[in-house]
Protein backbone atom coordinates (compact mmCIF):
# COMPACT_ATOMS: atom_id res chain seq x y z
CA UNK A 1 0.00 0.00 0.00
CA UNK A 2 2.79 2.44 0.89
CA UNK A 3 4.60 1.59 -2.33
CA UNK A 4 1.46 2.20 -4.38
CA UNK A 5 0.79 5.51 -2.60
CA UNK A 6 4.38 6.70 -3.15
CA UNK A 7 4.19 5.79 -6.82
CA UNK A 8 0.92 7.70 -7.19
CA UNK A 9 2.36 10.80 -5.48
CA UNK A 10 5.43 10.87 -7.71
CA UNK A 11 3.26 10.31 -10.77
CA UNK A 12 1.15 13.36 -9.88
CA UNK A 13 4.26 15.44 -9.23
CA UNK A 14 5.66 14.50 -12.66
CA UNK A 15 2.35 15.38 -14.29
CA UNK A 16 2.23 18.70 -12.47
CA UNK A 17 5.81 19.73 -13.32
CA UNK A 18 5.22 18.75 -16.95
CA UNK A 19 2.17 21.04 -17.06
CA UNK A 20 4.31 23.90 -15.70
CA UNK A 21 6.93 23.27 -18.40
CA UNK A 22 4.25 23.63 -21.08
CA UNK A 23 3.11 27.02 -19.74
CA UNK A 24 6.40 28.65 -18.76
CA UNK A 25 9.09 29.12 -21.44
CA UNK A 26 11.61 30.06 -18.71
CA UNK A 27 11.45 26.57 -17.21
CA UNK A 28 14.14 24.21 -18.50
CA UNK A 29 13.57 20.95 -16.62
CA UNK A 30 11.19 19.24 -14.22
CA UNK A 31 13.77 19.19 -11.46
CA UNK A 32 14.22 22.97 -11.81
CA UNK A 33 10.46 23.46 -11.56
CA UNK A 34 10.24 21.23 -8.50
CA UNK A 35 13.13 22.86 -6.64
CA UNK A 36 12.92 26.52 -7.64
CA UNK A 37 9.28 27.47 -8.22
CA UNK A 38 7.51 28.90 -5.14
CA UNK A 39 4.13 28.35 -6.78
CA UNK A 40 4.86 24.62 -6.91
CA UNK A 41 5.91 24.61 -3.25
CA UNK A 42 2.73 26.48 -2.31
CA UNK A 43 0.55 23.90 -4.05
CA UNK A 44 2.37 20.96 -2.44
CA UNK A 45 1.95 22.47 1.03
CA UNK A 46 -1.69 23.23 0.26
CA UNK A 47 -2.32 19.60 -0.69
CA UNK A 48 -0.98 18.46 2.68
CA UNK A 49 -2.92 21.12 4.59
CA UNK A 50 -6.12 20.32 2.65
CA UNK A 51 -5.79 16.63 3.48
CA UNK A 52 -5.48 17.45 7.20
CA UNK A 53 -8.44 19.86 6.95
CA UNK A 54 -10.60 17.10 5.51
CA UNK A 55 -9.55 14.90 8.45
CA UNK A 56 -10.72 17.73 10.75
CA UNK A 57 -7.24 18.67 12.00
CA UNK A 58 -8.16 22.30 11.46
CA UNK A 59 -5.53 24.01 13.59
CA UNK A 60 -2.62 21.95 12.20
CA UNK A 61 -3.89 22.58 8.67
CA UNK A 62 -3.96 26.33 9.30
CA UNK A 63 -0.45 26.22 10.76
CA UNK A 64 0.86 24.49 7.62
CA UNK A 65 -1.01 27.04 5.49
CA UNK A 66 0.60 29.89 7.44
CA UNK A 67 4.02 28.31 7.01
CA UNK A 68 3.40 28.04 3.28
CA UNK A 69 2.45 31.72 3.15
CA UNK A 70 5.65 32.65 5.01
CA UNK A 71 7.76 30.48 2.71
CA UNK A 72 6.22 31.31 -0.67
CA UNK A 73 4.14 34.49 -0.30
CA UNK A 74 1.01 32.57 -1.36
CA UNK A 75 -1.96 32.47 1.02
CA UNK A 76 -4.20 29.47 0.28
CA UNK A 77 -6.87 28.54 2.78
CA UNK A 78 -6.73 24.77 3.40
CA UNK A 79 -10.49 24.48 2.87
CA UNK A 80 -10.29 25.78 -0.72
CA UNK A 81 -10.95 23.21 -3.44
CA UNK A 82 -8.30 23.15 -6.15
CA UNK A 83 -8.22 20.85 -9.18
CA UNK A 84 -5.27 19.35 -11.02
CA UNK A 85 -2.25 21.27 -12.31
CA UNK A 86 -2.88 24.74 -10.90
CA UNK A 87 0.12 26.87 -11.92
CA UNK A 88 0.84 30.00 -9.87
CA UNK A 89 3.51 31.83 -11.85
CA UNK A 90 5.85 34.07 -9.80
CA UNK A 91 3.53 33.27 -6.88
CA UNK A 92 4.04 36.35 -4.67
CA UNK A 93 0.90 38.00 -3.32
CA UNK A 94 -1.66 35.40 -4.39
CA UNK A 95 -4.66 34.97 -2.05
CA UNK A 96 -7.16 32.10 -2.38
CA UNK A 97 -10.07 32.21 0.06
CA UNK A 98 -11.79 29.49 2.05
CA UNK A 99 -14.73 28.73 -0.24
CA UNK A 100 -12.89 29.28 -3.53
CA UNK A 101 -13.08 26.49 -6.11
CA UNK A 102 -10.58 26.12 -8.95
CA UNK A 103 -10.81 23.71 -11.88
CA UNK A 104 -8.08 21.86 -13.78
CA UNK A 105 -5.12 23.43 -15.63
CA UNK A 106 -5.79 26.94 -14.30
CA UNK A 107 -3.04 29.59 -14.41
CA UNK A 108 -2.79 32.42 -11.88
CA UNK A 109 -0.16 35.16 -11.94
CA UNK A 110 1.26 37.16 -9.06
CA UNK A 111 -1.01 39.47 -7.11
CA UNK A 112 -4.22 37.60 -7.91
CA UNK A 113 -6.94 37.61 -5.25
CA UNK A 114 -9.86 35.21 -5.07
CA UNK A 115 -11.64 37.03 -2.27
CA UNK A 116 -14.99 37.29 -0.58
CA UNK A 117 -17.28 40.30 -0.15
CA UNK A 118 -19.38 38.99 2.73
CA UNK A 119 -18.70 38.27 6.40
CA UNK A 120 -21.45 35.64 6.50
CA UNK A 121 -20.79 31.91 6.44
CA UNK A 122 -21.35 29.98 3.23
CA UNK A 123 -20.16 30.34 -0.33
CA UNK A 124 -18.49 33.76 -0.63
CA UNK A 125 -15.47 33.24 -2.93
CA UNK A 126 -15.17 32.73 -6.71
CA UNK A 127 -15.45 29.50 -8.66
CA UNK A 128 -13.05 29.10 -11.61
CA UNK A 129 -13.63 26.60 -14.40
CA UNK A 130 -11.01 24.60 -16.28
CA UNK A 131 -8.11 26.23 -18.19
CA UNK A 132 -8.84 29.73 -16.89
CA UNK A 133 -6.02 32.31 -17.09
CA UNK A 134 -5.99 35.18 -14.58
CA UNK A 135 -3.52 38.00 -15.24
CA UNK A 136 -1.29 39.68 -12.66
CA UNK A 137 -3.00 41.81 -10.03
CA UNK A 138 -6.55 40.78 -10.94
CA UNK A 139 -9.15 40.73 -8.17
CA UNK A 140 -12.05 38.28 -8.40
CA UNK A 141 -14.47 39.07 -5.60
CA UNK A 142 -17.61 37.37 -4.34
CA UNK A 143 -19.38 34.08 -5.18
CA UNK A 144 -19.02 34.59 -8.93
CA UNK A 145 -18.40 31.95 -11.57
CA UNK A 146 -15.65 32.17 -14.20
CA UNK A 147 -16.39 29.83 -17.11
CA UNK A 148 -14.09 27.31 -18.75
CA UNK A 149 -11.30 28.76 -20.93
CA UNK A 150 -12.08 32.31 -19.74
CA UNK A 151 -9.34 34.94 -19.44
CA UNK A 152 -9.14 37.77 -16.94
CA UNK A 153 -6.86 40.67 -17.86
CA UNK A 154 -4.19 42.02 -15.53
CA UNK A 155 -5.45 44.37 -12.78
CA UNK A 156 -9.09 43.67 -13.63
CA UNK A 157 -11.66 43.78 -10.84
CA UNK A 158 -14.27 41.10 -11.55
CA UNK A 159 -17.57 41.35 -9.67
CA UNK A 160 -19.88 39.45 -12.05
CA UNK A 161 -19.92 36.05 -13.75
CA UNK A 162 -17.79 35.57 -16.86
CA UNK A 163 -19.03 33.05 -19.47
CA UNK A 164 -17.02 30.30 -21.11
CA UNK A 165 -14.21 31.38 -23.48
CA UNK A 166 -14.76 35.09 -22.71
CA UNK A 167 -12.14 37.74 -21.96
CA UNK A 168 -12.85 40.32 -19.24
CA UNK A 169 -10.77 43.45 -18.61
CA UNK A 170 -11.09 46.75 -16.76
CA UNK A 171 -12.35 48.17 -13.47
CA UNK A 172 -15.01 46.98 -13.03
CA UNK A 173 -14.34 44.22 -15.53
CA UNK A 174 -16.29 44.16 -18.78
CA UNK A 175 -16.45 41.34 -21.30
CA UNK A 176 -14.65 42.49 -24.44
CA UNK A 177 -14.46 39.30 -26.44
CA UNK A 178 -15.79 35.74 -26.68
CA UNK A 179 -13.39 33.43 -28.47
CA UNK A 180 -14.09 30.41 -30.62
CA UNK A 181 -12.68 27.71 -28.36
CA UNK A 182 -12.45 25.23 -31.24
CA UNK A 183 -10.10 27.40 -33.30
CA UNK A 184 -8.35 29.43 -30.56
CA UNK A 185 -6.80 27.11 -28.00
CA UNK A 186 -3.39 28.74 -27.65
CA UNK A 187 -2.07 29.67 -24.23
CA UNK A 188 -1.55 33.41 -23.76
CA UNK A 189 0.55 34.53 -20.80
CA UNK A 190 -1.11 37.07 -18.48
CA UNK A 191 -4.28 36.68 -20.56
CA UNK A 192 -2.80 39.42 -22.78
CA UNK A 193 -4.84 40.05 -25.92
CA UNK A 194 -5.42 42.96 -28.28
CA UNK A 195 -8.79 43.60 -26.69
CA UNK A 196 -8.29 46.93 -24.91
CA UNK A 197 -11.73 48.63 -25.06
CA UNK A 198 -10.23 52.09 -24.54
CA UNK A 199 -7.80 51.59 -27.41
CA UNK A 200 -10.64 50.36 -29.59
CA UNK A 201 -12.76 53.41 -28.74
CA UNK A 202 -9.86 55.78 -29.45
CA UNK A 203 -9.23 54.13 -32.83
CA UNK A 204 -12.92 54.47 -33.72
CA UNK A 205 -12.85 58.16 -32.78
CA UNK A 206 -9.77 58.66 -34.95
CA UNK A 207 -11.54 57.09 -37.92
CA UNK A 208 -14.61 59.28 -37.38
CA UNK A 209 -12.40 62.39 -37.10
CA UNK A 210 -10.66 61.56 -40.39
CA UNK A 211 -14.03 61.08 -42.07
CA UNK A 212 -15.20 64.48 -40.78
CA UNK A 213 -11.98 66.14 -41.98
CA UNK A 214 -12.52 64.71 -45.47
CA UNK A 215 -16.10 66.00 -45.52
CA UNK A 216 -14.95 69.45 -44.39
CA UNK A 217 -12.22 69.52 -47.04
CA UNK A 218 -14.78 68.57 -49.68
CA UNK A 219 -17.16 71.28 -48.44
CA UNK A 220 -14.37 73.90 -48.48
CA UNK A 221 -13.38 72.93 -52.00
CA UNK A 222 -16.98 73.12 -53.18
CA UNK A 223 -17.41 76.53 -51.50
CA UNK A 224 -14.23 77.86 -53.12
CA UNK A 225 -15.38 76.62 -56.54
CA UNK A 226 -18.79 78.24 -56.10
CA UNK A 227 -17.18 81.51 -55.00
CA UNK A 228 -14.91 81.61 -58.05
CA UNK A 229 -17.83 80.86 -60.36
CA UNK A 230 -19.86 83.68 -58.80
CA UNK A 231 -17.01 86.18 -59.26
CA UNK A 232 -16.57 85.13 -62.88
CA UNK A 233 -20.30 85.60 -63.50
CA UNK A 234 -20.22 89.10 -61.97
CA UNK A 235 -17.35 90.12 -64.26
CA UNK A 236 -19.23 88.91 -67.32
CA UNK A 237 -22.52 90.56 -66.33
CA UNK A 238 -21.02 93.95 -65.31
CA UNK A 239 -21.21 96.79 -68.01
CA UNK A 240 -18.00 97.94 -69.66
CA UNK A 241 -16.53 101.18 -68.28
CA UNK A 242 -16.96 104.24 -70.41
CA UNK A 243 -13.99 106.32 -71.31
Amino acid sequence: MFKRLTKEIFSKIREYTASVLRRDPAARSKIEVFLCYPGVHAILLYRFAHYLWQKKFFTIARCISSFGRFLTGVDIHPAARIGRNLFIDHATGVVIGETAEIGDDVTLYHGVTLGGTSILQGKRHPTLGDRVIVGAGAKLLGPITIGNDARIGSNAVVLKDVPDSATAVGVPAQIVRCRNKNSEKCFEAYAAEETDPMLKAVNELKMQLKALEKRLDSSDAAAQTAKKALKAKKRVDSPAKKR
